[in-house]
């Protein structure tokens, strides 16, 4: 998506009750590995579920730009015929990422190993993330980078082929900058290892096994070792895409803290690297029920049934940081609804996600009346024991182009005496396209206005 549209403000307030039962997207980390993943197999793979957010879209072009047959059908299943692993094509247009962190780090990371130069442009959110934590150890393996002032996009790479398998120690947890490494490792000769201080999500590791990759896992003193073979040959496989933990997020809170609710969210996935909010929101006093768990392709999948809970103020765990790292904007509005003061830290990161998300949902919740104290590392935030919040007013929240900080405050509108504000809701489309349509069917009544 280009942003450069006019902004497209939306209010949400108070009506009621949430009830029923809904699906979400298919999880945005296993559609964007879906796509890469099968765009590098021998063969045609099948992929069901996908999400179809404007991040995941980006992939599949990018995908198509370097070589990829990546095709719709109009039943909704994606048909990806790949090129190989070593057989990216050089593409002949900048490859276009609108908003997508996960697009840009990760197809950096495939392209590292390929003798090819591609040039990476995103939107005004996105080029102004910085990218040297993947730009660093790729280069050690040989890429090559032109970046733009403070190694931001717009920035062009070449890739080389062969490119050198290095032992790299992240100095941060990141599941992006993990496989960056890992899939610059796929065409290397050797064996090519990422040492994590603390597990991150593992999609990348279960997936590249899915698709014949040989990849090890050790626990150490010094932290996770996961080490990748190079020179992999992928075969082609048929995935269903589970539904996305992030997205379902939205709706654990919104149930929580509307009073009289009662809603159903169907086959989220619950890979043990993703559950970080419900097992924040369980330590607060939610009531989140698993339903049905079961194995779909590998990944631990339940319905979760979630009804109104009174909740109280926690010190958030810092080890749930990467387990939850793109869910903190939401659980921050649940700690607004909570008895108490709930101190989250440890949470680095969200400084340099589509925005600052710690400066932006402490500015959006102050808005609504809810008195945080913002920390470089994570926010305290004092609960009104489960009373509606303020709302805005006239003001307008500033969603800074940031999809998590639209939805979370859309969530926040849902239990406020008045109707709380976002300036510019258009980015909730990068991620969850039905967003609103989904709130509706619960009861809710988000209402776009004049911009």
């Amino acid at each position: 998506m280009s942003h450069a549209s006019p902004p497209r403000p939306l209010s949400v307030a108070a009506a009621g009750p949430l009830r029923g039962t809904l699906t979400v997207p298919g999880d945005k980390s296993i559609s964007h590995r879906s796509l890469m993943f099968a765009g590098l197999a021998v063969g045609e793979s099948r992929i069901r579920g996908l999400l179809e957010g404007e991040d995941v879209l980006a992939t599949a072009a990018a995908m198509r730009a370097m070589g990829a047959q990546v095709v719709r059908e109009a039943d909704g299943t994606w048909r990806v015929h790949g090129v190989g692993v070593g057989g990216l094509l050089q593409p002949q247009v900048a490859l276009e990422m609108g908003n997508s962190g996960t697009s840009t780090r990760l197809l950096m990371g495939l392209i590292a190993s390929h003798a090819i130069t591609a040039t990476f442009v995103g939107d005004a959110s996105l080029s102004k993330r910085p990218m040297a934590r993947v730009t660093g150890p790729l280069s050690l393996m040989g890429a090559t980078f032109t970046t733009s002032p403070g190694n931001r996009l717009p920035l062009t790479m070449r890739g080389l082929t062969p490119a050198v398998p290095i032992e790299y120690a992240l100095p941060v947890a990141s599941a992006q900058v993990k496989s960056a490494i890992l899939l610059a490792g796929l065409n290397t000769p050797g064996i090519t290892r990422v040492i994590e201080p603390v597990p991150t999500r593992d999609h990348s590791e279960r997936m590249l096994r899915g698709f014949g990759a040989r990849v090890d896992v050790e626990e150490t003193p010094h932290g996770r070792v996961i080490s990748i073979h190079g020179e992999a040959e992928l075969s082609p496989q048929d995935i269903d895409v589970p539904g996305d933990p992030s997205s379902a997020g939205f709706w654990m809170v919104a149930a929580s803290i509307v009073p009289g609710s009662d809603v159903t969210i169907r086959n989220v996935l619950m890979n043990p690297t993703r559950t970080g909010l419900v097992t924040a929101l369980r330590l607060m006093g939610a009531s989140i029920e698993e339903v049905g768990r079961r194995d779909v392709g590998g990944e631990a999948v339940a319905d979760l049934r979630v009804r109104h809970a009174p909740l109280t103020a926690i010190e958030v765990p810092a080890d749930l940081a990467p387990s939850m790292i793109d869910e903190y904007p939401v659980l921050f509005v649940a700690a607004a609804f909570a008895r108490g003061t709930t101190v989250a830290r440890g949470a680095h990161e969200l400084r340099v996600k589509e925005s600052d998300r710690i400066a932006a949902m402490a500015a959006a919740l102050a808005l609504a009346g809810v008195r945080t104290t913002e920390h470089e590392d994570g926010l305290s935030i004092d609960g009104r024991d489960g009373d509606p919040l303020a709302g805005t007013g006239t003001a307008r929240v500033a969603s800074l182009l940031d999809h998590r900080i639209a939805m979370s405050m859309a969530v926040a509108g849902m239990h406020a005496r008045d109707a709380v504000t976002i300036d510019d809701a258009a980015p909730i489309a990068t991620s969850y396209p039905a967003f609103l349509d989904t709130a509706r069917s619960l009861g809710a009544q988000p209402q776009w206005i004049a911009a």
